[in-house]
C-alpha cells in the first residue's frame, strides 16, 4: 500500500514538474556559444527560429498555414573573419576595450597614423580635416566635455565619418548594435583608457560583408479558443528571439537579457495557457527576428498578418525579463490606462512584484508598430542591479530569475482577465 502511494505520489509530482516550462534551460541554450549570439555571422538565427518552433511544436501550438516560420529578408552588415586592432604596443580586446562601428567598412592589413583632432578645432567644423589621407585616422574624444559639447562632437564625428577612418575616444560604456547600411570609411569605438598615452600609430584588420538579402524568420504558433475558434479574437504575445550575434570570429555577444529571457517567458506562458485552452480567446504567440536590427521581423508582420490585426484585444511584448529586483516598467501604459489599472491591481492582490513603473509609448521594442496600427498592446520589462545590456557580458549566468515565475503568474493573470 506504501508503494503503491508513493508511486502515485511520484506520477503526479512528474506531471507536476513536467508542467513548469524549463526556461532557465532554454536561456542558457539560446545564449551557448553554438547559437553564436542568434545575429547575422553564423547560423545561430536559425537554429533559435528552429529550437523555438520545435518548442511550440510539443507545447501543442499549431502553426498557421502548415509552418511555424514566416521568412523575410533584410540588408545588413556584418563582420565575419578577423577583427584586430593593435594601438602602439597594445593589442586591444574586442568587446573589452573597442567595439566596430555597426557599419564600418572593412580593412586590409594595414597600419595608419593616429591624428588627434582637437575638440576646440572642430567644434567649429570639421573643414579643417579635409582632406584625410588614407593611411591616417581621426581620433575624437566624445565624452567628458559636459552635455551640449558632447553632442556637438557627436554630430561632428558622424561628419567626419563621410570622408574618413574614425575613432571614436569615449568614456562610455561599450555596447553595440547593427547596421542595415554600410558606411565608406572604417569607424571604431575605443575606450578612452587604451589611447591614454595618446600613442601616434595603429595597426588594423577588419573583415565586413555587407549583405543585401540575409534571411531571417518569425516563428509564430497559436492555440485556438476552445470552441468556435474561428469567430474568437486573438490575444498575442511575443518576444523577440534575436540578438547582436558576431562582432568578428572569436567574439559574440549571448543575449541573455535581451533577449533570450523573453523567449523563455513567451515559452513559459505558452505551456500554462496550453493546459486548459481558452473558451473566449485565440492565443498567438509570436518569436521575432531582427528586431535588433530596426525591429524589423515585427514590421514585417504588420505588413504581412497571417490573420486580421484588427481582431487582436491586446497585445503583451515581453523583453529583458531576466531581474526584477526592482519591479517592471511598462510601455504604453499611459495609452490604455484602463489595461494599466487593472494589472497593478492583479499585482496588489498578488503580491508579486515589489512596484510597476508606468512609461508613454516608445519605439523601443516589437510592440511598436502594432500600436502603430491601432493595436492595444503593453511592453513590459524587468528593472534590477543587472546592466547588461549590448555587450559581451550579458550571459545566462548572470541573470538572477529574481521575479521571473511571479512576473510570469502576474502576467498570466493580467492575460487571462480578458
Amino acid at each position: 500500500m506504501r508503494l503503491a502511494h508513493s508511486f502515485f505520489f511520484c506520477l503526479l509530482f512528474s506531471q507536476g514538474f513536467a508542467q513548469t516550462y524549463p526556461y532557465r534551460e532554454t536561456i542558457a541554450k539560446l545564449c551557448s556559444p553554438e547559437y553564436a549570439g542568434r545575429g547575422y555571422v553564423d547560423s545561430g538565427r536559425i537554429l533559435a527560429a528552429h529550437l523555438i518552433a520545435v518548442e511550440f511544436q510539443k507545447i501543442g501550438l499549431k502553426p498557421f498555414k502548415k509552418k511555424f516560420q514566416q521568412p523575410f529578408t533584410l540588408p545588413v552588415q556584418t563582420f565575419p573573419g578577423a577583427c584586430t586592432i593593435a594601438i602602439g604596443q597594445d593589442t586591444l580586446r574586442p568587446g573589452l576595450d573597442y567595439l566596430v562601428s555597426p557599419s564600418s567598412a572593412g580593412v586590409m592589413p594595414q597600419y595608419f597614423t593616429l591624428v588627434y583632432c582637437n575638440a576646440a578645432t572642430l567644434y567649429r567644423s570639421v573643414n579643417a580635416f579635409k582632406p584625410c589621407p588614407s593611411d591616417r585616422i581621426l581620433v575624437v574624444q566624445t565624452s567628458g566635455f559636459g552635455g551640449d559639447t558632447n553632442k556637438v562632437l557627436q554630430a561632428r564625428l558622424q561628419e567626419l565619418q563621410k570622408f574618413a577612418a574614425t575613432i571614436e575616444m569615449t568614456t562610455s560604456k561599450l555596447m553595440w548594435s547593427v547596421s542595415q547600411e554600410a558606411s565608406p570609411y572604417p569607424a571604431f569605438q575605443v575606450l578612452a583608457t587604451a589611447l591614454a598615452n595618446k600613442p601616434q600609430s595603429a595597426f588594423i584588420h577588419l573583415e565586413a560583408f555587407f549583405n543585401p538579402k540575409f534571411t531571417s524568420s518569425n516563428v509564430i504558433g497559436y492555440l485556438p479558443a476552445a470552441q468556435q475558434a474561428k469567430k474568437k479574437p486573438y490575444l498575442v504575445i511575443t518576444a523577440h528571439y534575436d540578438h547582436l550575434g558576431k562582432m568578428g570570429k572569436d567574439t559574440y555577444f549571448p543575449g541573455a537579457n535581451d533577449n533570450a529571457s523573453g523567449v523563455g517567458m513567451l515559452l513559459y506562458m505558452a505551456q500554462e495557457l496550453s493546459l486548459k485552452r481558452d473558451p473566449n480567446f485565440n492565443y498567438v504567440f509570436i518569436a521575432f527576428g531582427a528586431e535588433e536590427a530596426g525591429l524589423v521581423g515585427s514590421h514585417y508582420f504588420v505588413e504581412h498578418p497571417l490573420f486580421d490585426l484588427k481582431q487582436i484585444r491586446f497585445l503583451l511584448n515581453t523583453d529583458i525579463m531576466g531581474s526584477g529586483e526592482e519591479g517592471i516598467t511598462v510601455v504604453n501604459a499611459t495609452l490604455f490606462k484602463t489595461e494599466f489599472e487593472r494589472l497593478k491591481e492583479l499585482n496588489t492582490e498578488g503580491s508579486n512584484l515589489t512596484q510597476i513603473k508606468s512609461r508613454g509609448p516608445a519605439a523601443n521594442s516589437d510592440h511598436y508598430f502594432f500600436t502603430e496600427k491601432g493595436v492595444p498592446a503593453f511592453f513590459v520589462y524587468t528593472m534590477g542591479p543587472n546592466k547588461h545590456y549590448h555587450d559581451i557580458h550579458d550571459k545566462a549566468e548572470e541573470l538572477s530569475y529574481a521575479a521571473f515565475e511571479p512576473l510570469a503568474k502576474l502576467l498570466l493573470g493580467f492575460m487571462r482577465s480578458f
